[in-house]
């Protein structure tokens, strides 16, 4: 059997897990001498290079001194930690890393309790120590003091501590030592991560932890091998959550190393490889030897906590701007999406109209976002929770909320969010000027909060938070100030109309774009919505005067990002969006039927 090593990188946005599997794939000599090499070379999806966030848990592996190490890159951000709960299972070793300025976050706290549940002995790498504000004996102490909280074994709390700066590629055991490379990590995982449990001689039990697709061979499982060694041509059983059994034959079984995936003819215990050949095969599914089928316990997922409905875009510039345009094709898109995407699920709810289940807005928006670049036309309506009925009470999903804020910003934040239904549980100094607020919010009241928090806070403040629980309904929560300015005409808009009606609020659009009748031009500077005409010329007039006309002066539009827009929208608005345009529109276009909706939504309060 070969000497072989599994960790996951775990830690909460942003604190460097994708950074320091390069250096770790550069230093170990994986990419030869010639081979180019991009920064943050696991994050593959357009996506992720741009946000410069992992949305997808990947794998590689390394040889370093006559071992194989496999490594799991997953997500930080909350939306995602579907994805990280399952890759935990697959692993025995964790490495955490906590930045040495920000300490334990949110996501952090999720990710230790996850895996110290599963028995795992954390490495600790505190990472960004070059940070001129970082302080890494504070952190170590916050995390000692977070595993204690969590419940952590005697053992647990014996963890290991590395220091790093990933971006510039050193690791060591003291701060005294000098910065040189990464071989004190090396050594570190090579000496506290526990070999594979498991032995070849035994009948195959192989689990899928993540799935990947690909249109010439099908479905195709990622997996890791607990029991036995599995073959190139084998027929094995194929043991479904729910107990069925099905067998069939590997078609194809694919190895990593590096960035590269290549074909390989057999593997053993405690290898991660690729699995095809199983058009049924999903995310928890164990394949097992078919004289002795012993499949091992299916993975609980945790559950959406928020819907969206996606339907056929039906505006009167629909099919302009878009490819797939059709309910088929959106459904397809949808279908193929949740073949690899566990943590979502979406149902049918009438002619053209799905209702689309997932984690978060970010999940949400980054599925939207995928779809318009692959030349989707479709809507979107205002995300809502999922509500449960739990022994007759309704119970909704509460969140763990954190903010890092400038002190003066503090009394703004906490009076916002009160409004919202937010119970503030701790409010810490940080030291240079910030604050730590911790919250526990309905996830209602995150909705559309992230804008304006940007606003209050001018940009400084940072803001995380991870699900909770699940709470009785704590009444209604405040919702958008502002009212919409809407369109009551179709056409293209006129600079000489935007101009006279700027002081009417903030405008998003600019001349020369397309509107019509019942779409949402700008943000009323007033609580109540506005209909207004934005092509309006100036009229030619028989009396000429001398003086010439005065000069316009536009403010810049304020431009609609799709999360600005998901955000933004009530109940009786949608988003549109279109590969070249994200548009707000009124779900009535015709401003008659909005009024009596109106009249009647008032009569019945």
């Amino acid at each position: 059997m070969r000497d072989i090593r599994n960790i996951a990188v775990i830690a909460h946005v942003d604190h460097g897990k994708t950074t320091l599997v390069d250096e770790l794939l550069k230093q170990s000599g994986t990419f030869t001498a010639h081979q180019e090499v991009e920064d943050r070379v696991m994050d593959s999806n357009d996506i992720e290079k741009e946000r410069g966030i992992t949305i997808l848990s990947k794998n590689t592996a390394i040889d370093y001194e006559g071992v194989r190490i496999n490594i799991i890159d997953t997500p930080g951000h909350a939306d995602f930690g579907g994805e990280v709960e399952r890759v935990l299972k697959m692993v025995d070793c964790v490495l955490l890393l906590v930045d040495a300025q920000e300490g334990v976050m949110p996501q952090t706290k999720f990710v230790v309790k996850k895996a110290l549940q599963l028995g795992h002995r954390p490495i600790v790498v505190i990472n960004k120590i070059d940070k001129p504000g970082g302080d890494p004996d504070r952190v170590v102490d916050e995390v000692f003091d977070l595993f204690d909280q969590m419940g952590a074994s005697e053992e647990q709390l014996e963890f290991p501590v590395v220091y790093a700066a990933a971006r510039d590629g050193y690791a060591k055991l003291d701060l005294a030592e000098p910065n040189e490379n990464l071989i004190p990590l090396f050594t570190t995982i090579l000496n506290e991560v526990p070999k594979p449990k498991g032995s070849d001689e035994n009948g195959l039990q192989l689990q899928v932890f993540t799935l990947d697709y690909d249109n010439f061979i099908g479905k195709i499982g990622i997996a890791r091998i607990f029991n036995g060694t599995i073959s190139m041509g084998e027929t094995v059983t194929l043991v479904k959550a729910d107990g069925e059994k099905i067998k069939g034959r590997v078609t194809k079984l694919i190895g990593f190393k590096g960035v590269d995936r290549f074909d390989i003819k057999t593997a053993g215990t405690g290898d991660i490889v690729a699995v095809a050949g199983f058009e049924t095969i999903d995310v928890g599914d164990s394949l097992c030897d078919p004289a002795n089928p012993m499949p091992l316990d299916p993975m609980h997922i945790e559950e959406p906590t928020l819907s969206v409905t996606f339907a056929v875009n039906d505006s009167p510039l629909a099919g302009t701007e878009g490819k797939y345009v059709t309910s088929n094709k959106i459904d397809e898109r949808l279908n193929a999406e949740m073949n690899t995407n566990i943590a979502m699920n979406y149902e049918q709810i009438g002619e053209g109209k799905f209702k689309v289940n997932g984690r978060g807005e970010l999940q949400i928006c980054i599925l939207a976002e995928n779809m318009r670049r692959e030349g989707f036309e479709f809507s979107i309506g205002r995300p809502e929770v999922i509500v449960r009925e739990i022994d007759g009470v309704k119970m909704e999903p509460f969140e763990h909320l954190v903010i890092d804020t400038p002190d003066e910003f503090s009394g703004a934040i906490i009076e916002k969010l009160g409004k919202r239904k937010a119970n503030m549980t701790n409010m810490v100094p940080m030291g240079s000027g910030y604050t730590r607020l911790e919250f526990e919010i309905p996830a209602r009241g995150l909705i559309g909060i992230r804008t304006e928090f940007l606003t209050e806070t001018k940009g400084e403040g940072v803001m995380n938070h991870s699900f909770l629980e699940f709470r009785p309904h704590s009444g209604t929560v405040e919702s958008r100030k502002y009212g919409a300015l809407v369109s009551m005409e179709n056409g293209e808009a006129v600079g000489y109309s935007i101009f006279n009606l700027q002081d009417r609020g903030i405008m998003y659009i600019k001349p020369q774009d397309k509107v019509y009748n019942g779409m949402v031009v700008g943000q009323h500077a007033k609580g109540n919505d506005l209909d207004i005409n934005p092509i309006k010329a100036k009229q030619q007039s028989n009396v000429r005067s001398s003086g010439a006309d005065e000069a316009i002066k536009l403010v810049p539009p304020r431009v609609m990002s799709l999360e600005n827009a998901l955000e933004w929208i009530e109940e009786d608005e949608l988003v549109e969006v279109t590969p070249i345009s994200v548009r707000v529109r009124k779900r009535d276009l015709d401003p008659n039927v909005r009024k009596r909706t109106a009249k009647k939504v008032k009569f019945a309060d």
